[in-house]
C-alpha cells in the first residue's frame, strides 16, 4: 500500500485527492499538508478522509511511513519543497508548471537522480484519449512529416482572479497564462513535435489591469527542415476553445479530432483524398480507450510506475523540456527579438532572477486576498472531444 501525502489544499488539490481515492486497493491518502490547517481540515472532512493534518512539507522530513507526495503549491514554492522531499527519498508527483526556471527544474532533477526516488510533472491532460490518440496518429507516420502546427491555448478568466495572493506577480506565480495555462499545451506539443532550434514571441496584458504578468502570448517557432508552429496563449478567449492542429505532408489532423486530406491536381491546385481520411478514421477509430482519465490516468500512471520499477510516462526532463520551451517564448517576448535554443546555463534566463530582472510589470497588483471567493468550482482545460467543443457554441 502506497501511503500518500498531499501538500497544499487549494482548489487543484481536489483533482488529486480524487485520484487518489479512486485507488483504494494501491494507495492511502495520509496526510494532508498546508499553512493553513484549518483550510486543510476542512478539506479533509469536504472529503469524508481522516487523515493526518500538519503544517509544513519539513514535517514529512524523516519519516517512513510516507511513499508519495503531491505538490500542489503556488509554483514559486516547488522547488525547494520537491528537494527537500526527493532529498528524503520520498517521490514526487509535482503540478504544473514543474517549477519557474530551468535552474529549478535541474535542482530537481538532481535531486530525484542522487535519491533513487521517483519524480513525476503533472500534465493530466497526455491521460485523455484524444490527446493520446493524436499522438499515436502522429508516431504512425500516416500523415508524413508535420510541416505546421497550431496550438490553441485558449482560456478565460474574470478581473478578480488574479486578487489571489500569489497570482498575478512574477515572484510568486512565475509567470502569467504562457506559464500556467498554455503549460497543458505547450507540453502536448513538445511531446509531439520534440523542441524547436528558434523562437519569437509577442507578450501582453489586455484584460487585467491588476496583475504584473502576461494574459495574452502569441509565439512562432521554427524547427528542422523549415517546419513550423504558431502557439497562443490566453485567459482572455471566451468559450475557452482549446485546439492543437498537426499539418502534415499528407494531411491535417487535430485534437478534437478531425481529418481533412487533400493531393494534388496536374495544375497543382487541391483535391480532397477522401481515400487517405478513410484510412486515418479507421486507424483512429480502432485506438483503444484509456481505461483513467486525467489526474486519474497520470497517478494511476506514476502508482504502476512505483509498483513495477518503470519509468512515468512524464518524467522531470518531460517538465523540464516545457519549461525551457516557454522560457525561450518568454525571453523573446521580453527582448523582443528571437531566440536560439537550448538555454544554456550561463544565460540569465536560466535562473529565476534573470527572468524577474527582465520581466515587463504590465501593472501593479492591486490586491492580495488569502482566499477567493466560495465557489471552487474550476475549470481545468477542454476534454478534446468534439462533442464538447460544438456544446460551447
Amino acid at each position: 500500500m502506497i501511503r500518500v501525502a498531499i501538500i497544499g489544499m487549494g482548489n487543484i488539490s481536489t483533482a488529486h485527492i480524487r485520484a487518489y481515492i479512486a485507488f483504494p486497493e494501491r494507495c492511502q491518502i495520509a496526510a494532508f499538508v498546508d499553512i493553513d490547517t484549518e483550510k486543510a481540515r476542512s478539506r479533509a472532512n469536504q472529503s469524508n478522509l481522516e487523515v493526518e493534518i500538519l503544517e509544513s512539507h519539513q514535517d514529512l522530513l524523516g519519516r517512513t511511513d510516507i511513499d508519495l507526495v503531491s505538490i500542489c503549491t503556488p509554483p514559486f514554492s516547488h522547488a525547494d519543497i520537491a528537494v527537500d522531499l526527493l532529498s528524503d527519498n520520498k517521490h514526487v508527483l509535482v503540478e504544473k508548471p514543474m517549477a519557474t526556471s530551468l535552474e529549478e527544474c535541474d535542482r530537481m532533477i538532481a535531486a530525484a537522480e542522487k535519491s533513487g526516488a521517483l519524480l513525476s510533472v503533472v500534465a493530466q491532460n497526455r491521460f485523455l484519449d484524444p490527446v493520446m490518440h493524436l499522438k499515436d496518429m502522429l508516431d504512425s507516420g500516416k500523415i508524413g512529416r508535420v510541416v505546421h502546427a497550431q496550438v490553441d491555448s485558449h482560456w478565460w478568466r474574470g478581473h478578480c482572479y488574479y486578487d489571489l495572493w500569489w497570482r498575478g506577480l512574477w515572484s510568486k506565480e512565475g509567470g502569467g497564462c504562457t506559464l500556467n495555462h498554455a503549460v497543458h499545451h505547450i507540453d502536448m506539443l513538445g511531446w509531439m513535435m520534440g523542441m524547436p532550434k528558434k523562437v519569437v514571441a509577442l507578450l501582453s496584458n489586455a484584460s487585467h489591469d491588476n496583475a504584473e504578468i502576461e494574459d495574452i502570448s502569441i509565439a512562432a517557432l521554427q524547427y528542422d527542415q523549415g517546419s513550423v508552429a504558431q502557439v497562443t496563449s490566453s485567459v482572455i478567449h471566451h468559450g475557452e476553445e482549446q485546439q492543437i492542429i498537426f499539418q502534415g505532408e499528407y494531411a491535417r489532423i487535430s485534437a478534437p479530432w478531425k481529418v481533412y486530406a487533400s493531393t494534388s491536381l496536374d495544375n497543382g491546385f487541391p483535391i480532397r483524398n477522401e481515400v487517405l481520411e478513410k484510412e486515418l478514421h479507421d486507424v483512429y477509430n480502432s485506438l483503444p480507450p484509456l481505461r483513467y482519465s486525467g489526474h486519474e490516468g497520470q497517478i494511476d500512471n506514476v502508482l504502476t510506475a512505483l509498483e513495477t520499477g518503470a519509468k512515468p510516462l512524464i518524467t522531470g526532463e518531460s517538465g523540464r523540456m516545457t519549461i525551457e520551451l516557454i522560457t525561450a517564448i518568454y525571453k523573446a517576448g521580453f527582448q523582443q527579438k528571437s531566440v536560439e535554443l537550448p538555454i544554456a546555463p550561463d544565460d540569465p534566463y536560466y535562473k529565476t532572477e534573470g527572468i524577474l530582472d527582465n520581466a515587463p510589470r504590465f501593472y501593479e497588483k492591486a490586491q492580495s486576498l488569502t482566499d477567493l471567493g466560495s465557489n471552487e468550482d474550476i475549470t481545468l482545460g477542454s476534454s478534446y472531444s468534439r462533442e464538447a467543443q460544438e456544446s460551447k457554441l
